[in-house]
């Protein structure tokens, strides 16, 4: 099967790597904890057919209609659910998923995302919002114009590894109120001058708020415990990450579950995948992306639940 997608459509990273990570099988039962618009979902539900079954998780409502549309031909093998990965176990033992062959997390934004109107991008002028769910209750403009400067300081260095924050946090509270993803923009550039290189001055300071907004490192450690329990006898555990501080997270977790006397997993590649360079000619949101697997290899204890399902 050629997993090859036209360019007009949206462009799952690492697909066929990502595939073969998983090593999905037919018949096999999987967990993808950020469904979009559903590039990978369609990809493992047509390698795991016959009889595969696939449990869609993520927390932006509008990825799931966009996913329910792109995977009506699967909706007999398919569960999707609006709720944040945070929940993973939760979830997989409100409706009996579990234990499962793999478990995907991709966590890049999607091109539904970046392309909204909620402030990820400063492509287009829009709201300084940032939040993947509209049930959250604080946004980016919340954290902007009412953190103080050394809060807001120490948030754009820790999550957004800026070493100007402390600069950028002084000239955010001097343009207060800012509402706009171009006005936030333009203060960080007046901050520490104008594009070195490809990358834009103001991209670590939207990275940090947008990590801020929605939790997402301390959501991603909890998720990854949980997903280790949510998996079968040499089920499989793949993340694809974009950023440093996701990836060290990742990097450092699946080491610590393959070390020692009690390791629960083994990992499937020691060096870590990244696009090929046609990939990333082809779709340049590709290009900071890495993939790391691990496998796991002990028999899974009992699910904390009142019926396990085998």
């Amino acid at each position: 099967m050629s997993l090859t997608m036209s360019a007009t459509t949206h462009i799952p990273v690492l697909l066929e790597e990502t595939i073969a990570a998983l090593a999905v099988q037919p018949g096999g039962r999987y967990i993808d904890c950020t469904l979009g618009a559903g590039g990978h979902a369609a990809a493992i539900l047509d390698c795991s057919s016959p009889g595969g079954q696939l449990l869609g998780i993520d927390a932006d409502p509008e990825a799931i209609t966009v996913a329910r549309i792109r995977l009506e031909a699967y909706k007999n093998s398919t569960l999707l659910i609006n709720e944040n990965f945070a929940n993973l176990k939760e979830i997989c033992i409100e409706y009996g998923f579990f234990p499962v062959h793999g478990i995907l997390f991709d966590l890049g934004l999607s091109s539904l995302q970046l392309d909204s109107n909620r402030g990820f991008s400063f492509q287009h002028d829009d709201p300084l919002d940032m939040r993947l769910s509209p049930s959250q209750n604080i946004t980016a403009s919340d954290i902007v114009n009412t953190f103080s400067e050394t809060e807001l300081a120490e948030l754009i260095k820790t999550f957004g590894e800026e070493s100007h924050s402390h600069k950028i946090a002084h000239y955010i509270g001097q343009e207060r109120p800012i509402e706009t993803t171009l006005k936030l923009a333009r203060t960080v550039e007046q901050a520490i001058g104008g594009r070195r290189g490809r990358i834009h001055p103001a991209t670590k300071t939207f990275l940090a708020l947008r990590i801020a907004v929605n939790h997402e490192l301390e959501y991603l450690e909890s998720a990854l415990k949980q997903a280790v329990s949510l998996l079968g006898f040499g089920g499989r555990l793949v993340v694809i990450s974009y950023h440093s501080l996701e990836d060290r997270i990742v990097k450092r977790f699946m080491h610590e579950e393959a070390s020692g006397e009690k390791a629960h997993l083994k990992l499937v590649n020691k060096k870590v995948i990244i696009p090929s360079r046609a990939e990333v000619l082809f779709n340049p949101r590709s290009r900071s992306a890495k993939l790391r697997a691990a496998e796991r290899i002990t028999i899974p204890e009992e699910v904390d639940c009142e019926q396990t399902v085998y």
